[in-house]
């Protein structure tokens, strides 16, 4: 007998996207489990071999998880901020927004031709204002946090106690003293920096003779 994958496959895929098979619902009687997957940046060239890789491991255990009773929410999302776009966008004279949500359009149809069971109504890009917010939040209240090794928690940084001997050295002292106790702090350090993309580098993306991969 013949299998044609192409017709089950997608008529399956209409049915779980029209009846939200993978749809999560609040259910305080179950008990909950969460699982987040690396979420992947939409280039133009779509999903390679390793996206689904490791999707389909998370996809394995998200589906174990329910079969055992538990309330699992597993979201997918696009980590659409960053340098390449901006890079793009500046090469190519066209706003990012444009490029990133096609991208995004592309990696989305190939992640649910992957059969993966997603809850897609739950669906987040790190470029919408509604997420960002709450990452802005979070790096705000690190800022204002120090880690107190007595109480083995993050505190206040209005609460941390300044030595005598800084608070005799004067206010730039104090300064540099209370910057150096937050969880979230200004720093002088050596960088790779790429004259020609006019960016700093991560040591991943320089190559064994001091290059930007990009630009070698």
């Amino acid at each position: 007998m013949d299998y044609n994958f192409t017709e089950i496959e997608k008529r399956w895929q209409h049915y779980w996207e029209v009846n939200k098979t993978f749809k999560v619902q609040i259910d305080h009687s179950r008990p909950k489990y969460y699982i987040l997957d690396m979420y992947p940046y939409p280039s133009g060239s779509g999903l390679h071999v390793g996206h689904p890789e490791g999707y389909t491991a998370t996809d394995i255990v998200a589906r174990y998880k329910r079969m055992q009773g538990f309330n699992v929410l597993h979201p997918m999302g696009w980590d659409a901020f960053g340098l390449p776009a901006e890079q793009y966008a500046m090469e190519t004279g066209t706003h990012p927004a444009i490029t990133t949500n096609k991208n995004c359009d592309t990696f989305r149809r190939q992640i649910k031709s992957l059969g993966l069971a997603y809850d897609w109504d739950r669906e987040i890009n790190t470029t919408d204002p509604k997420y960002f917010k709450w990452t802005q939040w979070i790096f705000i209240r690190l800022y204002n946090t120090w880690f107190d090794k007595e109480q083995q928690k993050g505190r206040p940084i209005e609460e941390l106690s300044i030595p005598e001997e800084i608070q005799q050295l004067g206010e730039t002292a104090v300064g540099e003293y209370i910057a150096g106790q937050r969880l979230a702090y200004y720093a002088n350090a050596q960088v790779w920096y790429c004259e020609h993309c006019k960016i700093v580098c991560a040591n991943e993306e320089v190559l064994t003779d001091g290059i930007h991969e990009k630009c070698g």
